[in-house]
């Protein structure tokens, strides 16, 4: 089990397992034993954490799939009467997605593009969090190693920001595919096609090329979560871990502290999730649902006789407007319908995701050195005697002209 002090990159899933995945390449060079062969390359690292994050995010999948459904409901029924389906409840939706979609298999539709998306997310934040560092350590001088914790941060919602703008239409085929059950259930076996490419071009009739990127705006404000979640987690720590333990918690506190934090963080931004994925999943471009808007505050002025500002009678125009929009029109509670199974997609995500990559992460690193010693590039017990000396020698050395007096 690994004892190392919780960071930000501990608190979160999805991208942030990524953020875990850079430091770790960082300590294993940073600390190395003199003991050790060669250090274990970037990309088996990178492999270890996508994969530990693609296994997570199918065993959480269906989950996802029932929240996206929870959040979309009411805006599918305004915009199709062919929607009928009422969850009540993530159990009420579990148990209707099972009995009217063949069982299992209904849990996962969009899981092989949305798993895609999770793999990318991963590679591309690495790469990008990889070179935004790089260049901020450079800036501050050579001899730091470490940014500070706000830098730390503020990198990492770049480098989440640029792998989203990459990946959000992938998502965008994901929702809808999560979705197109609710839609077609009493069509035709033509009209209920839910390929990546019939959804693509779909969304391409529907919106145009912009289209595929409805909800980005939301995925930059939920790119703050994990710092809202790091923040929390440090206010936790202070309030109920004694002094003397807060720089190496106990584990099982540790993970409890962050499972809490998460779950603030997650209900907290959890509207701009809501608001992203009804973006997503709407039909109507940003015009038509400006020219709906227009002709329901012309009738609101016929019928009552009262002018209605302009700016209501718009469209919303961005994230901020959509939840303010949902929020008079719906009720606060619309806001968060599905959060229960968020809060709790998230705790299992964080566990699992932790667990699953240690493992991978070990295997990974066994096949490593076995195809080396196969290769005879693996150093042998000669060389790595010399080394160990050598750098031993240079301890002394260092130790030594320290001590001397100037």
């Amino acid at each position: 089990m690994d004892q190392r002090p919780l960071t930000v990159s501990h608190l979160a899933n999805g991208l942030q397992d990524a953020f875990d995945l850079y430091h770790r390449v960082q300590e294993h060079h940073e600390a190395k034993s003199v003991l050790g062969g060669p250090a274990l390359p970037a990309l088996g690292h990178a492999i270890a954490g996508s994969t530990g994050a693609a296994i997570s995010n199918v065993v959480t999948y269906p989950l996802a799939l029932i929240v996206t459904r929870l959040q979309i409901q009411r805006a599918l029924r305004k915009e199709s009467p062919r929607v009928e389906e009422d969850y009540g409840s993530v159990q009420d939706a579990a148990r209707k997605i099972y009995e009217q979609e063949k069982g299992i298999a209904g849990f996962y539709a969009g899981i092989a593009p949305d798993t895609a998306k999770t793999i990318a997310d991963s590679f591309l934040f690495f790469l990008a969090y990889n070179f935004l560092r790089q260049t901020r350590l450079r800036a501050r001088g050579g001899s730091i190693k470490h940014l500070p914790v706000t830098e730390e941060l503020g990198v990492g919602f770049l480098a989440g920001a640029f792998s989203k703008f990459w990946t959000t239409p992938i998502a965008n085929v994901v929702t809808r595919q999560q979705a197109a059950s609710m839609l077609s259930r009493n069509l035709s076996q033509k009209d209920s096609k839910v390929t990546v490419q019939a959804i693509a071009s779909r969304i391409q009739a529907e919106k145009g090329l912009l289209g595929f990127w409805s909800g980005y705006s939301a995925s930059l404000v939920l790119t703050l979560n994990p710092s809202l979640t790091f923040f929390l987690f440090e206010t936790l720590k202070r309030l109920f871990v004694p002094r003397e333990k807060r720089s190496d918690p106990p584990a099982q506190l540790t993970f409890l502290l962050a499972a809490i934090s998460k779950a603030f963080a997650s209900a907290t931004t959890y509207p701009f999730s809501l608001a992203k994925s009804r973006a997503q999943a709407s039909s109507k471009s940003v015009n038509e649902k400006d020219t709906e808007a227009k002709g329901t505050a012309e009738k609101v002025e016929k019928e009552t006789g009262s002018k209605v500002e302009k700016t209501r009678a718009k469209a919303p125009s961005n994230v901020f407007s959509s939840i303010v929009q949902i929020a008079r029109t719906e009720g606060l509670g619309a806001l968060y319908e599905g959060l229960s199974g968020e809060v709790l997609k998230g705790f299992f995500s964080h566990g699992f995701t932790m667990i699953v990559k240690q493992a991978v992460h070990k295997i990974i690193v066994r096949l490593y050195y076995a195809t080396l010693k196969l290769l005879k590039r693996f150093p042998s017990p000669e060389s790595t005697i010399g080394e160990a000396k050598e750098k031993a020698d240079e301890v002394v050395t260092a130790a030594q002209q320290r001590l001397r007096p100037s």
